[in-house]
């Protein structure tokens, strides 16, 4: 495992000693990994080399800030003081950075641009030494930039392609701010005299055929791009803007602009280039040369809505688009509505970054079909709770997971998600009996889109419109410790999942004590029970309805499977009994004894895998259960639920998908089959694939929580950390046998 990610992000490293190791944990963003050294020079000298990696990758804005999209990124020659070297560049804000490869994460070096002077340079004619002293092999890149920064010699960048000689000029240029107005297109040579002047509203550089309404299509893009096959894409994308902006949107028939706009927004996704040309072109398109500049069509404004929720364009195009929304922004007309939309949409896409989906259907029609400027949330959607309820929440283009679970607690009553466990979950969009747990920085848009084009593709590209995505909120962590502050509603929805695992059999009830339960949910779900059970022979009532109805909904199936008729008829009249013996009394009251009961079992609130065991631990070929709880992962047995072996997180040292099974490597356990004489086990087990997925990163999860909360009981004023990170291992080895190297050290600490 390289340790290059582990040190990116590095804040302090605190030196633990211990008897006969030593060991430092290196933090990375929220996880934290522990390196074991044989003595302290070598563990001083391994930390001296991530140290110093760490102040280089710090100048390097990939790292910083991991999300930034470069303006121009390519592979290039750049030659300076007489040598030259093959490069990968990136243009980032004002500065162009080179690297070795497209890989590297920190460059060999930067230029500063702003203010430099950039210029094309004809090499038939030039007579510069450096150019001279490196002649030979540089014909195959006939194209050349030279860039002069203030009080600093030139460098040279050598490029194969006309088109990609006119992108770079521009975007340096652009960068540098020296020649603004003067390269690239006629629309880019016009923005750039637009920006000198701030915009003048009075100018009549607003009123140019270039920047207006057009009927007629283009001839070649609006904007410098690197490639021909880029240049007849931008050609078509304007084709399918104006058919969206004069084909008129019939309800009826809407599915013909959901699929154009999703069509445009696929291919600017795919191609990030085009994301400037296709803001240009609505920019264009949203105008028209009247004095007073008013705003074209609204169904242009409708798809510039979409566009500014899932990317934004760059400078100076960025300013533009600000000025273009200032200037039609009015809440008296509906296009004026749409501006101050796309204004506010545009300030949560700067604040949250860009989208990863183009929009879903939901998505489009919320904003064609009504003004979203009436709606601070203009898209909205229910989730479904285990009681058979459900709650809508509202969220724009932009809302993560984390912020709509915030908003979902406010309104349910319920506490932060790291106080309550619960989590989101959606359905597979394949129709598989699958549930996938939500990560809370993705944005539920994306999450609605990507779910939506999975299951278009299952039924053969074919909108099934009818099936949409379900959401459910459910709990997914269980902390022993939290259980005072729980509030009513998430007792009853704790409640009904506790249900969900009787009913299946992962949660060991007698059938006295099941029906008792089985009662008790009844008396919460329907109240209290007002009929006497009927007599045999008579005819079916309501009451012996519902309590067939309990029976299915309460009682755990293996025990309803073996149920003749006449103890079925038993079994009802049983139920009736201790159901109409709780009259009077509350539903909190009765979740209240429920969960009491509940929670004798010592593994309450932990979720169950079924596996079959590989190893001889407990017993090869096996049925088990895998109990994923607060403390650790015990090995139940599978009829009777009751525990084989536990291993504590303390001592799992590795944990993960082994080739097509689940990989447990633990030290020292407890439990009936323990061996003592191995310092480590290590153990399989057979699982789906989707099985693995969902227990590793629970583990991960408490793990995680347990080292938050333990720091936050002392008042740490560091960001609590990760101190295990699930591995998925191809072989059968349990480490690398060459460790990493990162600098002098000639022996490196173990990677646990």
């Amino acid at each position: 495992m390289t340790l290059d990610p582990i040190v990116d992000a590095i804040s302090r490293v605190i030196i633990l000693q211990e008897p006969a190791i030593l060991t430092a944990p290196l933090r990375s963003g929220k996880h934290v990994y522990y390196l074991k050294a044989d003595s302290p020079n070598l563990l001083e000298e391994w930390l001296r080399v991530l140290l110093s990696v760490l102040r280089v990758k710090a100048a390097s804005p990939l790292f910083t800030q991991p999300d930034i999209r470069p303006g121009m990124k390519g592979l290039l020659i750049k030659v300076k003081h007489g040598y030259s070297k093959r490069v990968w560049c990136a243009l980032i804000g004002k500065t162009l950075y080179y690297f070795r490869s497209q890989e590297d994460k920190f460059p060999l070096g930067q230029i500063k641009l702003w203010e430099a002077r950039v210029e094309e340079v004809d090499r038939s004619r030039d007579s510069d030494d450096d150019l001279k002293m490196c002649g030979r092999g540089l014909q195959g890149a006939p194209f050349t930039i030279a860039i002069h920064p203030q009080e600093q010699g030139p460098t040279y960048l050598l490029i194969e392609s006309r088109h990609e000689k006119d992108s770079w000029l521009y975007h340096l240029s652009v960068a540098a701010g020296t020649t603004v107005g003067k390269v690239g297109t006629e629309f880019e040579q016009l923005v750039g005299k637009l920006f000198q002047l701030d915009g003048d509203p009075n100018s009549q550089i607003w009123r140019h055929p270039v920047l207006c309404f057009s009927k007629e299509a283009l001839s070649s893009p609006l904007t410098t791009l690197p490639s021909q096959a880029l240049q007849t894409e931008a050609v078509k994308l304007f084709k399918t803007c104006q058919l969206f902006i004069n084909v008129a949107i019939d309800a009826p028939a809407i599915d013909y602009h959901v699929s154009l706009a999703q069509s445009a927004l696929q291919v600017c996704l795919a191609h990030p280039e085009l994301q400037n040309e296709l803001f240009c072109q609505l920019i264009k398109q949203t105008r028209k040369r009247q004095p007073h500049g008013h705003p074209g069509p609204l169904q242009g404004w409708q798809f510039l809505a979409l566009c500014v929720g899932l990317f934004l364009p760059q400078h100076p195009f960025l300013w533009l688009l600000q000025v273009h929304l200032k200037r039609h922004g009015d809440s008296r007309t509906e296009v004026g509505k749409y501006a101050i939309y796309c204004q506010r949409s545009m300030e949560r896409t700067q604040q949250k970054g860009e989208r990863q989906a183009r929009p879903s259907r939901m998505e489009i029609l919320s904003i064609l079909l009504r003004n979203p400027y009436h709606h601070s949330l203009p898209f909205s959607v229910p989730v479904h709770f285990l009681n058979n309820t459900y709650q809508v929440v509202s969220f724009d283009a932009s809302t993560t997971v984390d912020e709509f679970q915030c908003r979902l607690n406010q309104d349910t009553c319920m506490r932060k998600t790291g106080l309550s466990g619960f989590s989101l979950y959606t359905d597979d969009p394949t129709g598989r009996e699958l549930e996938h747990c939500l990560q809370g920085s993705i944005k539920i848009c994306d999450i609605i889109s990507k779910w939506e084009q999975a299951c278009k593709e299952q039924h053969t590209g074919k909108s099934e419109n009818t099936r949409t995505v379900r959401l459910t909120y459910k709990n997914r962590l269980y902390f022993s410790l939290q259980v005072r502050g729980e509030s009513e509603r998430e007792r009853l929805l704790l409640a009904y999942q506790t249900n969900e695992a009787i009913v299946a059999g992962h949660f060991p009830v007698n059938k006295e004590l099941a029906l008792e339960m089985a009662a008790l949910l009844a008396q919460v779900e329907f109240g209290d029970f007002e009929r006497p059970f009927s007599a045999p022979g008579s005819a079916q009532t309501k009451s012996n309805q519902t309590l067939k109805q309990v029976l299915e909904r309460f009682y755990p199936k293996h025990y309803r499977r073996t149920t003749s008729e006449e103890q079925l008829r038993q079994l009802l009249q049983r139920l009736s009994a201790r159901w109409a013996s709780l009259r009077g009394r509350s539903s909190s009251e009765c979740v209240r004894i429920y969960l009491t009961v509940a929670r004798k079992w010592p593994f309450f609130g932990a979720k169950l895998f079924e596996a079959e065991s590989i190893t001889p631990s407990p017993e090869q070929g096996v049925r088990v259960w895998l109990a994923v709880h607060e403390d650790g992962i015990s090995v139940l047995e599978h009829n009777s639920i009751k525990p084989l072996v536990s291993h504590p997180y303390k001592n799992l040292m590795t944990f993960g998908g082994c080739k097509h099974d689940l990989m447990l490597v633990v030290g020292q356990s407890i439990g009936t089959n323990t061996s003592k004489d191995k310092p480590t086990e290590k153990h399989l087990f057979a699982m789906d694939a989707s099985k693995i997925r969902e227990i590793t990163l629970l583990v991960s999860s408490y793990i995680n929580s347990a080292h938050q909360q333990k720091a936050a009981a002392h008042h740490l004023s560091a960001p609590a950390l990760m101190v295990a990170q699930p591995v998925s291992l191809k072989s059968k080895e349990l480490r690398s046998k060459s460790p990493p190297a990162l600098g002098r050290p000639s022996k490196a600490p173990t990677l646990l």
